[in-house]
């Protein structure tokens, strides 16, 4: 139970930090949205590589990936049946909204929580794998098609080898696979970068909440509470009964998967409404209250499965 709190802890520091910066305007105004830049195009995809690389694949492909996968595919798909008869929103904040729904965050909070929490960070990568090597890539192409002006085949079939952080975590777990690891300056540069990937990301969200109003009146309201209640509540409940009914997982290793589908909306989710332009406030909003509320979540679901 500390070790929960103790990494919401940690995370919270840093958000408040960002926070305290953002009023000070320090940096100056755009401040905020540098380091999402940089955080998307450097430091992300260096800690993704670095972490997928150095990752145990036979432990990383077992059944935490069919329940990872199929469990984000079934929240996102309710979002979407929601989306279609409330919102009736654009297909970009639609996928912003889906995402927010059911990607969690496996980097910031995720690590910081299997580690302290329940001993074993390998729990994670599995998560990883799918959101960024299915999930990401998916959602992706969705905002590059409906974000430009013309779309095609070759743009849809191209766009993982155009993003930063896929190329990052095909590569990692290409060095995996075969073991050939890169030269040691190269690796240790990498490290170096990407030990900046979680508070750049972190900072920056801190920045965007001066001046915000979470569940403000108007259209993203219902959508932010709508994709936090499917969040916080619907995905551990189905993560629980696909991984003890369809994949008959009982015990720590039960725990461990609901554990991870109870931590709350990635802020990566920001980083890509950000990047694009489309669905700040909805992503925002939603990585705020599920984080606030993914305390309680874990609570309950450490005391009822523990």
């Amino acid at each position: 139970m500390l070790g929960l709190l103790g990494g919401f802890a940690v995370v919270g520091a840093v958000i408040v930090v960002g926070y305290l910066a953002g009023r000070l305007v320090i940096g100056g105004p755009q401040a905020g949205f540098a380091l999402n830049q940089v955080a998307f195009f450097v430091t992300n995809p260096a800690l993704l590589f670095t972490v997928l690389a150095g990752a145990d694949l036979r432990a990383v492909f077992s059944e935490y990936v069919p329940i990872a996968l199929i469990s984000s595919l079934a929240i996102a798909a309710l979002y979407l049946v929601i989306s279609r008869f409330l919102f009736r929103r654009p297909a970009a904040e639609t996928a912003i909204g889906a995402m927010a729904s059911s990607y969690v965050n496996a980097n910031n909070i995720g690590i910081p929580i299997t580690v302290y929490a329940l001993g074993d960070a390998t729990l994670i990568a599995p998560v990883l794998l799918v959101q960024l090597l299915v999930l990401a890539p998916l959602y992706l192409t969705i905002l590059d098609l409906t974000s430009s002006r013309k779309a095609s085949v070759r743009a849809v079939l191209t766009q993982p080898f155009r993003n930063p952080m896929i190329i990052a975590s095909l590569l990692g777990v290409a060095v995996a696979a075969t073991g050939v690891a890169p030269p040691a300056p190269v690796w240790d540069s990498l490290t170096l970068l990407g030990g900046a990937a979680v508070p750049m990301v972190l900072l920056s969200f801190g920045m965007s909440l001066p001046g915000s109003r979470p569940l403000k009146a108007g259209p993203d309201r219902l959508q932010v509470l709508t994709a936090t209640v499917l969040k916080t509540a619907l995905m551990p409940v189905a993560t629980y009964l696909i991984a003890h009914h369809l994949f008959g997982l009982d015990g720590e290793r039960l725990l461990g998967a609901v554990v991870v589908s109870a931590l709350p909306t990635a802020q990566n989710v920001f980083m890509f409404a950000s990047r694009y332009g489309r669905g700040i406030p909805l992503a925002r909003d939603a990585v705020l209250l599920s984080s606030v509320l993914a305390i309680p979540a874990l609570i309950i679901v450490a005391a009822l499965l523990a």
